[in-house]
């Protein structure tokens, strides 16, 4: 009882000390491209007409911040305990928070990518203002798949991010072990080979893609912890900084979720990591 007081009390707290944030759309000008979804719903982020970008600036900034993509399959988003519920923490250790509403792909592969880039330049845009020195993405599940998109297919300085943290990410669109969800509603139930290369992150790792930090359960069921592995392997094989967590249970789509058994261990491990980016 005492312990679920005490639990209680720090979620309030949390929730109590993020400031509100700040709302920016993310293509003001229009977006340059379409997903032919034209309608918002209020409760019913699968249909995202305008993408915006919610910020959270650290009281004190560190020089660091981070987007933040909350998974969904690609189809929903999970805008809670993949996103929002986080700023309070990492605000607390300096750092300006920001969450994605990204637009869906309805079949146009482009158009969360290209949210996501452009989440980065506002980012950077405002820098001066949020006191900001380095952009880090961050995404769970199909959240991390965009998340590893935008570490490995950034096409300029502007738009690559300086770190990436994925949560139990889909890197690969490999139908062997990718979340076929993700693969079909990102590529389609038959795209070619190539294009399922080409969106297999494992394989578009560089010596210049970011420095990243994973965790995944090992008996996660919806997303093969191989996913994380493999990118791992890749992201050593060419010479980038990777981190890798792996838990021996919690499933899938944790999150920030008090149930996570693993949580005092996976923040205090992120935490350690964030501060040597300082």
């Amino acid at each position: 009882m005492k312990q679920l007081l005490l639990t209680s009390l720090l979620l309030i707290c949390n929730i109590m000390y993020a400031q509100q944030p700040i709302i920016l759309n993310v293509w003001p000008n229009g977006a340059p491209n379409t997903n032919e979804m034209n309608r918002q719903e209020e409760n019913g982020p699968l249909y995202v007409a305008e993408p915006t970008l919610e910020i959270y600036p650290a009281s004190h900034p560190n020089g660091l911040s981070i987007v933040a993509c909350p998974g969904g399959g690609y189809g929903h988003l999970a805008m809670d305990h993949e996103g929002r519920d986080m700023a309070a923490w990492f605000n607390n250790q300096g750092i300006t928070y920001a969450v994605l509403t990204y637009r869906m792909p309805n079949g146009h592969n482009d158009v969360p990518l290209s949210d996501a880039q452009q989440a980065i330049r506002l980012m950077r845009e405002h820098a001066a203002e949020w006191k900001i020195t380095k952009v880090g993405i961050m995404g769970s599940s199909a959240g991390g798949h965009l998340a590893t998109t935008a570490a490995t297919h950034f096409t300029d300085a502007a738009t690559r991010p300086d770190f990436q943290i994925l949560f139990y990410p889909v890197v690969t669109m490999d139908p062997s072990y990718t979340h076929m969800g993700s693969h079909n509603a990102l590529l389609g139930k038959q795209p070619d080979k190539a294009t399922e290369d080409l969106f297999s992150n494992e394989k578009q790792v560089t010596p210049q893609t970011p420095p990243a930090f994973l965790l995944h359960s090992s008996d996660d069921k919806a997303v093969p912890v191989a996913n994380s592995v493999n990118y791992y392997l890749a992201l050593v094989k060419n010479g980038v900084p990777a981190s890798l967590h792996t838990y021996p249970v919690g499933g899938h789509g944790w999150g920030y979720r008090e149930s996570f058994p693993y949580k005092r261990q996976w923040t205090g491990e992120l935490e350690q990591w964030l501060r040597k980016l300082e």
